[in-house]
């Protein structure tokens, strides 16, 4: 309680100095309060879901280019049942649990910490949140993000890209990731080539040819059994930019990689827009058996543990004919995006069920409503679902929560208040001793920003 007094008493001292500070320059100084609840496991009982206040304040500071973010979070429950304290803190916010280090909880204090913008810039970096990031087509490590545990728990991670042009080499460049500094877990790269780059905007000067390397050290990090080697996937991939208008672009593409099965897989599409605003995307594909398409995706950190052990007792097997297809549009100033995807196999499904998420049909949606379309709301949804069909039907297993992912959050803004409702719900294979089971986090809360 001393260690948790001290550092209360610390940021107490540190945050009107940040204020004053970064007010006082004329720089983009703002700042949130926020007050709420989440529903979070009960630091003695995590099998228990109990409900906590918090208290937020969130400074953001801005510097051309360069941006900060902290996210202070308190909470608390006041008069606790069976407790003689007037006010718990919640501990895991503050103090190491289990096999955490003091940079497991003190990071992610740091909300975000950048210099430039992926796709804009050619030298960026962001540290903290990680919400989608791909390497190469997709192939191994595809939307990958680290924030899947929130509110729960923040994690600290690192995104960098350069490319070469900046230093007046545009022949190559590369990017990288790890999802967590404190860890070192997730760590992936890729770096790339323009061969031709000297024949200028022409169709050969555009071509791109990369090579890929991601590992996990840690494959049982977030599960609360079991231990394994680390895993890693190699690849190379080839892009070639065949029209580049802004009413019509085309990228032709092909990708393969190698997991640590010695499985193979390979993909070849072609990826653009239509008229602005349609986003598509098809792909053929043919994986081995035992191989895990998108290895390190979306909810990698959610299902890492059940990939691991599918991958380390699946041998390579034969290859499969499969498919993928990614429609979406975004329209009004990308006010409104919403985009699908659905891959599969062109086979039947297996006659005896099998833990291979690659020969059932996938799916994956995602919905984007920004302020200002309908008042002060705005909405972020997301549902992936895998091994469609495996259970019942394919619309049958579409509705089933089993082997889902579904995350919600909804904003309301009224003048300088934004009233904020976070929800997520999954399924998580490991839960009642491996007979599955769901997990649910919620949060509300309001905030202020000034």
């Amino acid at each position: 309680m001393k260690r948790l007094s001290l550092i209360l008493v610390l940021l107490v001292l540190i945050l009107p100095l940040t204020a004053q500070e970064s007010g006082g320059s004329g720089s983009g100084f703002s700042a949130g309060i926020g007050l709420g609840s989440d529903l979070l496991p009960d630091p003695d009982d995590s099998t228990k879901l109990t409900s906590w206040s918090k208290l937020g304040f969130q400074p953001d500071v801005a510097f051309g280019k360069f941006g900060i973010g902290l996210d202070l979070m308190f909470r608390f429950q006041l008069y606790p049942d069976e407790s003689s304290s007037p006010i718990r803190i919640y501990s895991p916010d503050w103090i190491p649990q289990g096999d955490q280090t003091i940079l497991d909880v003190y990071l992610p204090k740091i909300m975000y910490v950048r210099y430039g913008l992926r796709g804009i810039d050619p030298f960026y970096v962001k540290l903290g949140s990680i919400s989608d990031f791909t390497l190469g087509n997709g192939l191994i490590v595809s939307d990958y993000a680290n924030t899947r545990f929130l509110p729960d728990l923040r994690i600290f991670g690192l995104q960098v890209g350069l490319d070469g042009a900046l230093l007046k080499f545009p022949f190559a460049g590369f990017e990288a990731l790890t999802g967590n500094l404190a860890r070192l877990d997730v760590v992936g790269g890729r770096i790339y080539v323009r061969p031709l780059v000297f024949m200028g905007d022409s169709l050969p000067g555009r071509l791109q040819a990369g090579v890929t390397a991601t590992v996990d050290t840690n494959p049982f990090l977030y599960s609360t059994s079991g231990t394994g080697e680390p895993i890693f996937v190699v690849g190379a991939d080839l892009t070639l930019p065949i029209v580049t208008g802004q009413m019509f672009s085309l990228t032709a593409f092909a990708e393969g990689a190698r997991e640590m099965n010695e499985s193979i897989g390979a993909i070849t599409g072609v990826s653009g827009r239509l008229l602005k605003f349609l986003r598509y995307t098809a792909q053929l594909r043919a994986l081995q058996e035992g191989f895990i398409p998108s290895y390190f995706d979306t909810n990698y950190d959610f299902y890492r543990a059940e990939r691991y052990t599918f991958i380390d007792t699946n041998p390579a097997g034969d290859f499969q004919l499969g498919w993928l297809g990614m429609l979406g549009f975004s329209l009004l100033g990308d006010k409104l995006v919403f985009s699908t995807l659905l891959d599969g196999p062109f086979s039947d499904k297996p006659a005896v069920d099998s833990d291979n998420s690659s020969l059932y049909p996938h799916l994956k949606g995602s919905f984007l409503l920004k302020e200002g379309m309908i008042g002060g709301i705005s909405l972020e949804a997301v549902y992936e679902k895998y091994f469609l069909g495996k259970t019942g039907t394919f619309f049958e297993d579409l509705i089933d929560p089993v082997d889902a992912a579904i995350g919600m959050k909804v904003n309301y803004k009224t003048g300088a208040t934004v009233l904020t409702l976070d929800y997520a719900y999954r399924y998580d294979p490991s839960m009642n001793g491996g007979a599955g089971g769901f997990d649910v986090s919620s949060s509300l809360s309001a905030s202020v920003r000034f």
